[in-house]
């Protein structure tokens, strides 16, 4: 018989219900099912709150990377990311960065932007001027739907319109810029943006239609900026100053093709998404910023630009720089009931939502710089080729005891393959002298 995902009521099952319907969906033994079962500490009615139909929980691993100094204040930071390297990488970098004083961070105020979308408009022009004279009114109306967020300094502060052509007519787009404070902002800007609508359709003489945030956080940035001493990036075959050339070129590389810039932003955000997974934030609302911000600076000619920056001081050391929207929240979300997420926040010792920003942008920061640093001399492979081969090792069967002989093979010969792994592990178990 055809089996049928159209199952009615599966959200009314409770957690048990749901996973023996799955093991008879799947045909899951004991063993395979065991692997949706919670980790110790976790509330499984919390994690049932949080989403739909949920059926277990799903655990990528929580390393941290050390010797950040950030603003003069030290850090431990929590990076949930299943790629190996990435955690050594940024801890590297920070070391490298920590000679010189660490990283300087800042962020402009945690601005954001509500977006209300008015079509029909028959005068656009007109209707944008009638929008900004009622200012003050529309501002009190959209304060008045928070008071919590008014009482902590935040609230509506200021209103954009635009007229855009498109196929389907003018459109007025009205941006509504929302202080959020500690918090991302979603709901209280989405609140607000429902208010005003009718109100902003009466004044331009059109229909509202799409009111929502806008993750293209272009008021609330994060900067960061270290200097790389060029005497402590020296190689076995590369002296310092070379070094700092080779990046140079690595970087203006990704400044002038599109290609090889989304490989150099994805490895900045690497480093920023690890993190912000690791405090529950959302980090697909943060890749997204950051790459259409990456979209939206880019030079006449350009697709894209890379979210960071390399130049040389006068000794000839390497400077670094990275700008970018991270409108990361510590009120509300995941971050204030994930018991894991609660815990990293901790861990980080941030005091607000701003100190956090400028913890992510350091660390995008250091893994950007130390992809470029491996890729303009060793190459990238080496760094990832000793953890590659051991989760190689493992999936071809590997016991503990022989990983470390199957690892050091693998790498030796550059063959860092499962059915290599597979030969060897059977010339180890093989009877007679090894």
């Amino acid at each position: 018989m055809e089996k049928s995902s159209e199952i009615s009521g599966f959200y009314r099952l409770s957690i048990p219900e749901r996973r023996k319907l799955l093991k008879e969906w799947a045909d899951f033994t004991d063993a395979e099912l065991a692997a949706y079962e919670f980790p110790p500490g976790v509330d499984p009615a919390a994690f049932d709150r949080m989403i739909e139909n949920v059926v277990g929980a799903y655990a990528y691993p929580l390393g941290i990377a050390t010797n950040f100094r950030i603003n003069q204040k030290d850090y431990l930071i929590p990076m949930a990311i299943e790629e190996p390297s990435v955690v050594a990488a940024a801890s590297n970098a920070a070391k490298v960065a920590r000679a010189s004083g660490g990283f300087t961070a800042q962020t402009t105020a945690p601005v954001m932007i509500g977006q209300v979308q008015i079509l029909d408009a028959h005068d656009p022009s007109a209707a944008r001027l009638r929008i900004l004279a009622a200012r003050d009114s529309l501002l009190e109306k959209a304060n008045a739907q928070d008071p919590m967020l008014i009482k902590f300094g935040g609230g509506a502060r200021d209103l954009e319109v635009r007229v855009l052509p498109s196929p389907r007519g003018p459109m007025v787009i009205v941006h509504l810029l929302v202080d959020a404070r500690d918090a991302a902002g979603m709901n209280a800007v989405n609140t607000m943006c429902e208010a005003l609508a009718p109100d902003l359709a009466r004044l331009a003489g059109g229909r509202s239609l799409l009111r929502i945030i806008s993750n293209l956080a272009t008021h609330r940035l994060a900067r960061a900026t270290a200097t790389f001493r060029a005497d402590l990036l020296a190689t076995e075959t590369r002296k310092g100053p070379e070094v700092v050339e080779a990046i140079l070129d690595a970087y203006t590389f990704a400044a002038i093709d599109p290609f090889r810039c989304a490989t150099h932003n994805k490895g900045i955000m690497n480093g920023i998404s690890a993190v912000v997974v690791a405090t529950g934030n959302d980090f697909r609302a943060i890749e997204s910023g950051a790459h259409t911000y990456a979209a939206f600076h880019a030079k006449p000619g350009n697709v894209v630009t890379p979210l960071t920056t390399y130049e040389k001081d006068p000794d000839g050391n390497l400077v670094g720089s990275i700008e970018l929207p991270l409108a990361v929240g510590l009120i509300g979300g995941a971050t204030a009931v994930h018991p894991t997420a609660k815990a990293n926040v901790k861990l980080l010792g941030v005091k607000g939502a701003a100190e956090l920003a400028q913890v992510l942008a350091s660390v995008g920061l250091a893994q950007n710089f130390a992809a470029l640093r491996a890729l303009a001399t060793e190459g990238i492979q080496r760094g990832h080729m000793e953890l590659h081969a051991r989760n190689i090792a493992a999936t071809a069967g590997a016991h503990p005891d022989e990983i470390d002989r199957v690892v050091a093979r693998l790498v030796a010969e550059h063959r860092i393959r499962i059915d290599r792994a597979k030969e060897i592990l059977e010339e180890l178990r093989a009877p007679g002298p090894q």
